[in-house]
């Protein structure tokens, strides 16, 4: 797999194997400088026992890289070892263009950054500001809101980096990366967070038979529009500009019937929303247009329950719905795991959540 060290001891159990290699990637010239462009990093844990078929790919988010996965802010293991204790072989990439896998805006384009007051309104201190209505249940930020000032907060922050600032432009350096890792490793379940549920729909559209599953933590939505979050009566607004034009990518994904272009693609408003504290979605309009090669893949949607994703991954559950893909969308408060935000692999109870990914995988995939 590449150059290993020895097997380390973890709070988790023992490795049998660890190690990195890239994937991806070619030779550029920028002026005279000869540069790599599109490579991805890739690191593998190998638990003593593989107890499971299938590997887990796990994909990082906005700002993150890889290290979301490998511990928490406040000292404990993260969910790549939690997966490895349940048996499971863990892949954790770093994004094309950012982190370990090398930021190059000569090559990429204009990078942005994250600032700490962004994360602490909707991702670690929402009830301080009760922005959309379930912010209020948040209580699994270690050490109380997240903050500057509260330690796992710095420690966070300290590991936020900058990050290719066009959307579309990750989206498509993405999906060669993804291929390339699994043509290398086999059929794997992928394991998105975040902005990087758009690369796992994608990936799982183009290459059915190496996408075993795909489950989309609070994924990027919902479909078609952004939501901004105001508080108040009005507490939401969507944007003006469809930015994920394909609905659930920026990319073009197999409609059936085909389509050329994402105009083609006829939306309409929900009339009412699905309950209080919801969003009205954006759906196709009726006939809609399927997505056959996506239904192949088992999928999975999990959400927190003091998320700002609780307002709006239903509709995401819905378009998928709609274009025929059979899904499970998991609310973690319906398993008992309760008081997460969007960050919940960094959380108190972090290590609840990898046994509910578990036990989906064990119906839904191994045992369809």
């Amino acid at each position: 797999m590449g150059d290993t060290q020895s097997a380390p001891a973890t709070k988790s159990g023992a490795l049998a194997d660890h190690g990195y290699f890239f994937v991806g990637g070619r030779y550029v010239n920028i002026g005279e400088r000869q540069l790599m462009a599109g490579q991805m990093y890739v690191q593998y844990l190998v638990p003593l026992e593989v107890r499971q078929p299938h590997p887990i790919v796990l994909i990082h988010g906005t700002a993150q890289t890889g290290s979301n996965f490998l511990g928490t802010p406040d000292g404990r293991p993260g969910w790549a070892h939690n997966l490895a204790a349940l048996g499971y072989r863990v892949y954790v990439v770093d994004q094309v263009g950012r982190g370990r896998s090398g930021s190059f805006p000569d090559i990429y384009g204009p990078y942005a950054r994250s600032a700490a007051k962004d994360l602490e309104l909707l991702n670690t201190a929402q009830e301080l500001h009760t922005l959309f209505p379930q912010a209020h249940l948040h209580t699994q930020w270690p050490g109380g809101p997240g903050r500057p000032g509260n330690a796992a907060f710095d420690q966070m922050f300290a590991q936020q980096v900058e990050f290719i600032a066009s959307a579309a432009r990750t989206e498509e350096l993405m999906f060669p990366a993804l291929e390339a890792l699994l043509e290398k490793i086999g059929p794997a379940i992928l394991l998105t967070h975040s902005q990087a549920g758009v690369f796992g729909w994608k990936i799982a559209d183009a290459c059915p038979d190496l996408v075993k599953a795909h489950i989309a933590v609070e994924p990027n939505g919902p479909p078609f529009y952004d939501v901004s979050f105001h508080g108040g009566e009005i507490w939401y607004k969507y944007g003006e500009q469809r930015v994920r034009p394909w609905g659930i990518t920026r990319v073009p994904l197999a409609f059936d019937p085909p389509i050329s272009d994402a105009s083609e693609l006829a939306v309409r408003q929900q009339e009412t929303a699905d309950g209080p504290g919801l969003i009205k979605g954006w759906l196709q309009t009726e006939p809609a247009r399927q997505l056959p090669r996506m239904q192949r893949v088992p999928s999975a949607i999990i959400t927190g329950e003091a998320s700002f994703r609780a307002t709006m991954d239903h509709c995401t559950s819905k378009f998928l719905a709609q274009a025929g893909v059979v899904h499970t969308h998991i609310r973690l408060e319906n398993e008992n795991v309760r008081g997460n935000g969007h960050m919940m692999m960094l959380e108190q109870n972090s290590a609840e959540i990898p046994p509910v990914i578990d036990q989906w995988i064990q119906r839904s995939v191994l045992h369809r």
